[in-house]
């Protein structure tokens, strides 16, 4: 059953105008293992350290995975190819405004959330 339930969920996409494609894994939000990675999108201007407090209040209630390595466009293959549903990014206007951009992983759409209201938007995300 686990097999059949992974790669029903395991699919390769084309991107367009890119040579690689995307690997995602596309589980069900409840059987991820890793609800959401969290993102500052530079390594300055209090970027990471906002989003170290966001990965430490969230991981109260669901299971994070805090990632500054790479590219941004690196860091949400990586956490599609693992099945990570949300990836929530720490940018300039999260540090001016306290919102901050969620990525959905099936649908690619992103919006901006207030960080205040991070846990409540996750776990109707979830269905928590």
């Amino acid at each position: 059953t686990t097999l059949a339930v992974l790669m029903n969920a395991y699919r390769e996409e084309s991107v367009e105008g890119e040579t690689e494609g995307r690997t995602v894994l596309a589980l069900h939000p409840s059987l991820a293992p890793i609800k959401a990675g969290i993102f500052p999108l530079v390594k300055k201007d209090g970027m990471p350290e906002m989003a170290k407090k966001i990965a430490a209040d969230l991981r109260e209630s669901v299971t994070v995975f805090y990632d500054d390595s790479g590219a941004i466009g690196r860091r949400y293959r990586r956490q599609d190819e693992i099945g990570t549903p949300f990836c929530i990014t720490v940018d300039g206007e999260s540090t001016t405004a306290g919102s901050v951009t969620v990525r959905d992983r099936d649908t690619l759409q992103q919006e901006r959330v207030d960080a205040g209201k991070l846990r409540e938007y996750m776990a109707t995300k979830l269905g928590a």
